[in-house]
């Protein structure tokens, strides 16, 4: 009797606590929701605003100079708020991870207020950004609103903090399983009875608010990528097209690693301005690339979709062929994603590496074209290389795969992403590389002893 009693009190205490989880996690998702939804919004408005001053300036150079003073002080005033806040280093990605993992710690109205500011202020000086890095930042700086708010115990409010994330990263992508699978391929890395809880409570309030609200601000449903169409049954010859194409992308982006791991580490060692100094090198850089072509600026988005089959528009720059302009934006891209990842500026590098890695897949396929393939496969294979790129630069296969069908929102394309993401990651093992985001974190903050459990900076330190 006694045993029985006493496992019907673990059940309730188990069921309640479960309840705790669910319920922190709705007030964070629609927390996080109005958050990341505000911002996706305003970067959009943004960001077509800062290419619509580029195009001006283009057309009329006498204005050059004044841009390139405004980069220049644009580069102090980020270097400056860096310096004060140190949660602005990087793109949202490894803060929030080292928050979660509580290797860092941050005063939540305090990372929301300064990593809304610097991401909108990058993309208005014309960065390669994306908006996923700080919505992640934003929805965990949220869940850590809520966990203080209503005074959550330290592991309670690590799972709000990882439902807010997830929250953020699924409102910026439209992407409600990509999100959740954040929290269990990267902020937590296993799967848990309250992980589950938490991110799909919080992803679940999230996206009610999102499909509320996003009409209102210019955020419409729909997939993500809208220009793609369904490859159909591609049969053996295209997976064996997409294995090779694969393996090129995967390649790029093993340098792309290294080359943003060689740039980080040099920048650190940048002193001049008090360490400030060193910013002024990609906002500088920004005003080139973006002068140069207005496929270099922006989240990658509209280069992505420029390359699917339904796109109205095709890129060209100075009027080149599409294939010298795909090795352009290549070549754009990866410099800016090299300089903004090294320097720890306070934007997002994913969905722009996702661009390069759609770009080869394109390049890819006017090559395999060529040799007979079928022109409607090319979106599957730009769909591939996508997801492979990611992959293995950043090591979350399964969060690859989802993605796939997420942001088309079509399964058509899962097996052949299965096929590509499988490739990535064999060959990032071969050339022995890591998690980016974590390598990233560890090098800008350090290797802690202990990993703790995350502690509210604002609590005095006990006697």
């Amino acid at each position: 009797m006694e045993e029985a009693h006493r496992g019907k009190t673990e059940i309730g205490k188990r069921a309640h606590r479960t309840g705790v989880i669910a319920a922190v996690g709705v007030l964070t998702g629609c927390f996080a929701g109005l958050i990341a939804t505000l911002y996706n919004s305003v970067a959009e408005m943004v960001e077509e605003f800062a290419a619509g001053y580029y195009g001006y300036i283009r057309d009329n150079p006498w204005f050059v100079p004044l841009l390139f003073l405004g980069l220049f002080l644009g580069g102090i005033v980020i270097g400056g708020s860096v310096r004060l806040f140190p949660v602005l280093k990087g793109s949202g990605f490894p803060q929030t991870e080292g928050v979660v993992e509580g290797k860092l710690h941050f005063r939540w109205y305090q990372a929301l207020i300064d990593m809304f500011a610097a991401g909108l202020f990058c993309v208005f000086a014309g960065a390669s950004a994306g908006a996923e890095g700080p919505s992640l930042l934003l929805g965990g700086a949220c869940g850590g609103g809520v966990g203080r708010i209503f005074r959550c115990g330290d592991d309670l409010r690590r799972y709000s903090i990882t439902g807010g994330a997830c929250a953020g990263l699924a409102v910026s992508l439209n992407a409600p399983l990509t999100g959740m699978i954040f929290a269990f391929e990267e902020a937590h890395k296993r799967f848990t009875p309250e992980v589950f809880v938490c991110s799909f409570s919080s992803v679940v309030a999230a996206m009610a608010v999102r499909a509320l609200l996003g009409p209102c601000v210019g955020l419409h449903g729909g997939p993500f990528l809208k220009t793609f169409s369904p490859v159909g049954d591609a049969g053996l010859l295209f997976t064996l097209e997409a294995l090779g194409a694969a393996a090129v992308c995967a390649l790029l982006a093993v340098a792309l690693y290294y080359a943003i791991l060689f740039a980080h580490r040099r920048f650190q060692k940048l002193t001049f301005f008090r360490g400030t100094g060193r910013y002024l090198i990609p906002f500088l850089a920004m005003g080139v690339l973006g002068l140069f072509s207005v496929w270099a600026m922006g989240s990658g988005i509209g280069v992505i979709e420029s390359l699917g089959s339904g796109s109205e528009h095709t890129m060209s720059v100075f009027g080149a062929p599409i294939w010298a302009t795909l090795l352009i934006v290549i070549a754009l891209r990866f410099v800016a994603s090299v300089l903004n990842a090294g320097c720890d500026l306070p934007c997002c590098s994913s969905v722009p590496m996702m661009a390069i890695g759609a770009c080869v897949g394109s390049l890819m396929s006017l090559l395999f074209e060529q040799w007979g393939m079928d022109p409607m496969l090319a979106d599957g294979l730009v769909i591939v290389c996508m997801v492979t790129f990611l992959s293995a630069v950043v090591k979350a296969p399964l969060t690859g795969i989802i993605m796939s069908v997420e942001l088309t929102q079509s399964f058509s394309f899962l097996l052949p992403a299965i096929v590509g993401v499988a490739v990535g990651y064999l060959v990032g093992e071969m050339f022995r590389t890591e998690p980016l985001y974590e390598v990233l974190l560890e090098d800008t903050f350090g290797r802690p002893e202990e990993p703790k459990a995350p502690k509210d900076p604002e609590e005095p330190e006990k006697a």
